[in-house]
């Protein structure tokens, strides 16, 4: 297939790109991103989770020609609508707006986006017809204008009352147009001058953090200067190839979201120069608007110039310990000019001896001799993490500079620390090779097992040697034997008692598995399971083969490295048989208000034993948000997930099943926010008991007066059920709605309800920060926070003794979702979930009181690895457990879920994609995967329909129930494909840890971005060969109907209802309004818990009582750190 060319424009052409929300679509939009780059275009890259608000305000500031986001199911019309309306009331509708979302924006509301003013929304049809850089070129062409062209007459009066939008279009005029408004610019050099604005100038090198160094200043600036103004100049060099440039600085900042805060970046336009020839003119318009400080920051080349020192009045040099030998500071011009230096990622290692060496050259190049060693102006600091107490000193020192050097009224108050940079290590230093260590224990069981099956096989061939010559009339077959005799002693020194033990035992196995009933204890309890089952033809299925072997060799290296279900490495599965009448079956859903979604939990769980309910969230929840009237927040509320902002809603979300039963789990996908939602859950349950309670005793109407009573205090409503009850739901949970269960009983009698309820509950919370970062989704705070959040659930359900819930789903999806390969989503999945091992197990906690609350959660694609990905997850998580960390039976069991691939779900001949899934399920099931959701046909273009989730589950149900191969619980045990697909996965996987391991383990790779680098090339490489046809998909791109098989328009299409959406919103402001004051001392007390290292989801058990997701969220942001996102 030809290679498209790229458009060339014959303008400077700058955009914004952006994703609205999360998932695979933030990797889409950096590729995108990338191909726009490469188009010769200056590209303003923002990331995902951007509000309206944010990207159109970036686009005025940096006088941008066209916005380009892409905008996932859930909102996309709200979104687009109100990002038009904004840009008008700002005087910006030149600005074009570009989007795309795939199959779930329809051809209908594509029409209906273009006609309101969208530019142009690009389908999943147009990427097949015109492909990534024909689409790229198409969006550039409509972009293809001049900037800065035209000013308003009142330029300089505008500029003056800090007008963002004129300062961003005189910049661009300097720029674009410096002829034509020569006038003007004079006029502004003029004023410029008269100002005398303070600059402070930021160099250094590429990589070394001054992005999130200047966004760090610049919050600590704000909180101290509540009246001042700030303004950034941050400047990135153009590509000398293409002319395009990758502005990349706005992604990395959190408090320039500000209305005191104005930002543009320039690219250099030049090549092997730190700034662009047009920084004097940008800087000449932002003195004239007399903005109380200016920032300018330089783009990281090699060791940076001294071109800074020309534009500021002070200058703040950043590098970090990694400069290679100390005499190379002596070639570094910056140390002879700069007013102070920053030696950030102070948490790399040689850190102080960098510290020590920095500042004897200052000393020396300054001939400083007789300085006090803290007299002098360098600062070790670790910008990327919050509150860094380097960065508070940093700080300080650089306000006071600038005052001294300029005479400007910055009288700061703000206290510096008096200690130094130290790093909160998740993973402690001498614990860094752990992926390694993990890969040479697991290599070295293989070692030791390939030479017991070799001893083994010769003890066998002897032993039959010896059995044959009995028989014979050999005359001196006694002589013989004796020989043999004394030679399988000998061999048998080699042989490890254990495996001879196995060897053994052997036939009695055999027999057990022939027996009608087989008999195993689970904790504690003995279960009695039927062997066989009766086939339509009254044949006896065995429900577990195991293999005819002879040889002692074959037997034990099987058992050593196969085995049964049940038994360690547990390759074939957990647990000797399944559990009868119980499917691996989820039910799926998450639409519009809890009760929406509650009714679909009935419907679809109508009549099965076992209630696995699996719940999706709205993007508001998932970022931890509270519904609202902004209408990109409010187009969001119960699309594409349910919306649940507080206690009320989850216990109407979960009413009618019996959170305590034994036969209900429930599942949450939800990540950023996880502790919150899991409080809400856990309280939800608590009082399901207490109502049981109350209804046990006969107290309903002693109850119901209290309740009466606290209402009317309130002169609040009571909240209730919107709408009838669905069939199955009796009503359990609803009593208690708006208060919780210790208001109405005694402390006593709630704490024993409350203690029992905390160990029955089942189910998990995915909650997996780690994968959230690597596969670009739902990360809200920063991850050291978001870790000590997990650290903290699990602290707190082993002092609760909570057994049967797992406090992480460690997951896999979403890295395959973004677009990595089965062996890269095993490999990361698996390397995270031992970084949780490490980490909990540095925090003291016992392996054996956590092991157990893990769990994971993997995607199901059609690729052969895909048979295996379970069998290898168990096999090498079991061998780690057990040889490595000493972990006893439970903890070495890996338990997981698995999803069909929602990646292989096409906006194309939908109907094929319950083909797809259908054979994906077979990989699940056949691997035996602990539970399975099954995704629906329709989910490319619409949140699924009753009908669709019902063909969905009816896949695993005919599977389970119908397929009488799955009879067999293991059926691709002894498979010659399967075993070698085995190995070869699990070596990969090892392979891949080493990898890990070589960048600095799991947390060291991500610095370096090296998980989301690999997924984006693959994810690249899939979408390539899926367009030119090389890698087949049916209905897509071969085997086409006649009419081309374009876009399919659903029959129904699931979206919030306004009513829904209202009812949250109300229902949330009667919630803050019902518990104001004890809500405000409860948040106050979240915080304190944080900052004085207590468990915070310890007290948010109690918070979630009377407070909501989004309150939650802003208090722990200020003690936490907000998530800095990242290329």
């Amino acid at each position: 297939m030809e290679t498209q060319k790229s458009y060339q424009s014959k303008n400077k052409v700058r955009i914004v790109t952006a994703a609205s929300l999360f998932d695979g679509h933030d990797a889409a939009i950096n590729i995108m991103r990338r191909i726009i780059q490469a188009t010769g275009v200056e590209v303003i890259h923002l990331g995902h989770d951007r509000s309206v608000e944010e990207v159109v305000n970036t686009a005025i500031q940096e006088d941008a020609n066209a916005i380009a986001l892409t905008s996932y199911q859930g909102g996309h019309n709200e979104y687009f609508k109100y990002m038009y309306d904004l840009l008008k009331e700002k005087g910006a509708e030149h600005i074009r707006i570009f989007g795309g979302g795939g199959g779930v924006i329809l051809p209908g509301e594509i029409k209906d986006l273009m006609e309101y003013g969208v530019t142009r929304i690009y389908s999943p049809d147009d990427g097949r017809a015109m492909g990534l850089q024909g689409m790229i070129n198409h969006l550039v062409e409509n972009s293809d204008y001049a900037t800065g062209e035209y000013l308003p007459e009142d330029v300089l009066a505008k500029i003056q009352a800090k007008d963002k939008k004129v300062i961003a279009q005189a910049i661009s005029a300097a720029e674009n147009f410096p002829e034509k408004y020569a006038d003007v610019l004079k006029q502004v050099r003029e004023l410029s001058v008269k100002n005398d604005v303070p600059v402070l100038g930021i160099t250094g090198t590429g990589g070394s953090g001054k992005s999130s160094l200047v966004d760090e200043l610049v919050r600590r600036f704000l909180i101290d200067f509540e009246d001042k103004q700030i303004a950034i100049v941050s400047v990135d060099p153009s590509k000398r190839k293409t002319g395009g440039a990758l502005l990349g600085d706005r992604i990395r900042m959190n408090a320039i979201n500000n209305d005191r805060v104005y930002m543009r970046s320039l690219a250099t336009r030049q090549s092997n120069l730190a700034l662009s020839r047009h920084v004097s003119e940008a800087l000449e318009v932002l003195k004239a608007a007399n903005f109380d400080l200016i920032i300018l920051e330089t783009s990281g080349i090699g060791q940076s110039d001294t071109e800074i020192e020309e534009f500021s009045d002070a200058s703040l040099y950043v590098m970090t310990p990694e400069y290679g030998a100390a005499t190379q500071l002596e070639k570094i011009d910056m140390l002879d000019f700069a007013d102070v230096i920053a030696l950030n990622k102070f948490d790399k290692r040689g850190a102080l001896d960098a510290l020590r060496d920095v500042k004897k050259q200052y000393i020396r190049n300054h001939n400083l001799w007789d300085a006090k060693d803290e007299e002098l102006p360098v600062y070790g600091t670790i910008a990327s993490q919050f509150n860094d107490p380097g960065m508070n000193t940093l700080y300080r020192a650089v306000v006071d500079k600038i005052a001294e050097k300029t005479g400007a009224n910055l009288g700061s108050n703000f206290s510096p620390s008096e200690e130094q940079s130290e790093k909160i290590f998740i993973i402690p230093p001498k614990r860094i090779r752990y992926l390694s260590e993990i890969a040479e224990s697991n290599r070295a069981y293989d070692k030791w097992v390939n030479e017991q099956v070799e001893v083994a096989q010769k003890l066998y061939a002897l032993n039959e040697s010896m059995l044959a010559l009995k028989v014979t009339d050999i005359e001196d077959k006694d002589r013989l034997i004796k020989g043999l005799q004394e030679t399988y002693e000998k061999i048998a020194l080699d042989l490890a008692p254990k495996n001879m033990l196995i060897i053994e035992q052997w036939t009695e196995k055999l027999e057990k598995y022939k027996a009608p009933l087989y008999k195993f204890k689970v904790r504690d309890r003995e279960l009695a399971i039927q062997t066989h089952s009766e086939s339509l033809s009254h044949l006896q299925i065995p429900k577990v083969c195991l293999p005819k072997y002879k040889g002692w060799g074959d037997i034990l290296r099987w058992t050593l490295q196969e085995n049964v279900p049940g038994e360690y490495p547990f390759t074939s599965g957990l647990f000797p048989f399944k559990r009868e009448g119980e499917d691996p079956t989820r039910m799926f859903a998450g639409e519009g208000g809890p009760e929406r979604t509650n009714r679909r939990f009935h419907y679809v769980s109508l009549g099965m034993p076992a209630k696995r309910l699996s719940t999706a969230f709205d993007s508001v929840t998932l970022y931890g948000n509270d519904p609202g009237r902004r209408p990109d927040i409010y187009g969001k509320i119960g699309n594409a997930g349910v919306s649940i902002c507080c206690l009320d809603d989850a216990k109407k979300l979960y009413s009618g099943f019996d959170l305590s039963a034994p036969s209900t789990s429930v599942s949450m996908t939800i990540n950023g926010p996880a502790p919150m939602l899991l409080a809400f859950f856990m309280n939800a349950a608590i009082d399901q008991q207490c109502e049981l309670y109350i209804k046990e005793h006969g107290l309903e109407k002693e109850v119901e007066q209290k309740i009466k009573m606290l209402f009317k205090d309130r002169g609040i409503t009571r909240p209730s059920y919107q709408g009838d009850l669905p069939e199955g739901n009796d009503g359990l949970g609803l009593m208690l709605l708006g208060l919780t269960g210790d208001l109405v009983l005694p402390s006593d009698v709630y704490n024993i309800i409350k203690t029992k309820t905390l160990s029955q509950v089942r189910g998990t919370v995915q909650a997996d920060i780690l994968k959230e970062d690597q596969a670009q989704n739902t990360c809200i705070f920063s991850t050291e926070f978001a870790l000590r959040l997990m650290g903290d659930v699990q602290e707190y359900f082993i002092q609760k003794a909570v057994r049967n819930f797992y406090s992480v789903s460690i997951s896999g999806y979403h890295i395959a979702e973004a677009g990595a390969n089965p062996i890269t989503q095993l490999a990361f999945t698996l390397s995270n979930g031992f970084t949780y091992v490490e980490y909990y197990l540095s925090r003291g906690m016992d392996i054996n009181d956590f092991g157990p609350n893990l769990s994971f959660f993997f995607s199901n694609g059609i690729d052969p690895e895909y048979s295996v990905i379970g069998r290898v997850a168990r096999k090498i998580w079991a061998k780690a457990m057990k040889n490595k960390y000493g972990a006893g039976e439970r903890a070495q069991k890996l338990k997981y879920h698995i999803q069909t691939s929602g990646r292989s779900l096409h906006a194309q001949e939908i109907d094929f994609n319950d083909i797809r899934t259908t054979l994906q399920a077979l990989y699940a099931i056949n691997d035996n995967c602990n539970s399975l959701h099954t995704n629906a046909y329709d989910e490319a273009i619409t949140t699924p329909t009753e009908e669709s989730v019902r063909r969905a589950m009816a896949i695993q149900l005919i599977i389970n129930r119908e397929l009488g191969l799955s009879k067999n619980e293991n059926p691709i045990q002894g498979s010659f494909i399967i075993e070698e697909l085995t190995d070869l996965v699990e070596d990969a996987v090892l392979e891949e840890f080493d990898r890990i391991n070589e960048r600095g383990g799991v947390l060291g790779s991500m610095e370096t971005m090296y998980q989301r680098g690999k997924i984006q090339e693959e994810s690249l490489y899939y979408e390539t060969l899926k367009h030119t046809g090389e890698f087949p998909i049916i209905g897509v791109n071969t085997f086409l109907s006649s009419k081309g098989s374009p876009t399919v328009i659903p029959a129904e299409v699931i979206r919030a209802t306004e009513e829904e959406k209202m009812y949250q919103i109300t229902m949330l402001d009667d919630l803050h309004a019902s518990h104001k004051e004890i809500e405000e001392e409860s948040l106050k007390s979240l915080q304190a818990a944080a900052l004085h290292n207590h468990n915070i989801f310890d007290k948010m058990m109690e918070v979630a009582k009377t407070s909501s997701i989004g309150r939650m969220t802003a208090t722990l942001f200020e003690v936490g750190g907000q998530y800095r996102r990242n290329m």
